[in-house]
């Protein structure tokens, strides 16, 4: 909800899994959120970042890792480390 001025006031904005698309709930205690920073050509901080969010569903099956990997690599920040296998 947005108040007159424009800003954001809701106490809680609900995320979504990046690696399933669920929504990640106010009551998932085991979901987390990982920043990947930018860096310049001298491996300083640019400013910017990437933000990956996992659920606890992603994370107790094991998936957290190669789903890391493969969002990683979809975005440039890594290659030729993720590969689709069955």
């Amino acid at each position: 909800m947005q108040n007159d001025k424009g800003q954001t006031v809701d106490l809680y904005i609900p995320r979504k899994c990046s690696a399933t698309g669920r929504l990640i709930t106010a009551k998932d205690h085991a979901s987390v959120q990982i920043n990947i920073p930018d860096v310049d050509a001298q491996g300083r901080l640019a400013g910017t970042f990437k933000t990956f969010a996992f659920s606890g569903f992603v994370r107790s099956n094991g998936e957290a890792d190669d789903s890391l990997n493969r969002l990683a690599t979809q975005e440039g920040y890594l290659k030729n480390v993720w590969q689709y296998s069955q």
